[in-house]
């Protein structure tokens, strides 16, 4: 489905990411975990197309998109929900999920449909639709992001820290979300998280960024049980 292979990202003269390569094939939940500053988010970025990449390759389905800029990345499926939501705080909740659907030229019909599916998953914005963005809570702002991502019917979605900022009892279904979303549509998703446990107890492998270099990759299963990623990642 999606392959980076030795990639390198630069900002300026900094190295951010060094000959990174990790995949994701159908049905999988990978997740990358990480400490603030191991290139986790730029990984994301390089592959949206956001930041450009300085060498190697990226390629969706078989074709190589490392040069393509984002719209075009969001018209082939891949959704990328980031980090802090980035939500339109100004517009409705509406408003914000026919935004997700703006590089897609669908009718009518067809937004009302993924209107319904989104709201379907997520009915506390069906019952916020008309109230603006910025007036939700954190928790429903992140559900929003992720319905805004769907609106664009990826096949493919990535999320930059789903949990960041939110309360503990949030953050539990912020994850439910996440599987539930993976088993009852097929959609692989790449899991970029600083909460280490929760991230490879939901996902299948596991990659470990360290300085923009991927340091751990295996089984999340493998990896819980690691000496070293308790350490560094589980809190011993």
């Amino acid at each position: 489905m999606l392959k980076v292979d030795k990639v390198c990202t630069y900002y300026g003269k900094v190295m951010a990411l060094h000959e990174v390569s990790f995949e994701i094939g159908q049905d999988e939940i990978v997740s990358i975990i990480g400490a603030n500053g191991a290139g986790k988010s730029t990984l994301m970025k390089s592959i949206m197309g956001t930041v450009p990449i300085k060498s190697g390759s990226i390629q969706f389905e078989g074709k190589e998109i490392s040069k393509q800029k984002p719209h075009v990345n969001v018209k082939n499926g891949i959704v990328y929900v980031p980090e802090g939501r980035e939500i339109f705080p100004n517009l409705t909740v509406k408003e914000n999920l026919e935004m997700g659907a703006f590089c897609r030229n669908y009718s009518s019909k067809k937004i009302n449909e993924l209107y319904e599916e989104c709201y379907e998953m997520f009915p506390k914005l069906k019952e916020r639709q008309k109230q603006q963005a910025g007036s939700l809570s954190g928790g429903e702002q992140q559900m929003l992001a992720i319905a805004r991502g769907l609106m664009s019917e990826p096949k493919l979605i990535m999320f930059d820290e789903p949990s960041l900022g939110l309360a503990p009892v949030i953050v539990d279904e912020v994850f439910d979300i996440i599987v539930k979303l993976q088993q009852a549509k097929h959609i692989p998703v790449v899991l970029v998280e600083q909460n280490a446990f929760m991230a490879l107890s939901i996902s299948n492998r596991a990659y470990v960024l360290e300085n923009g270099v991927v340091s751990l990759s295996g089984q999340s299963s493998e990896l819980l049980n690691m000496p070293s990623v308790k350490e560094a990642y589980l809190g011993g």
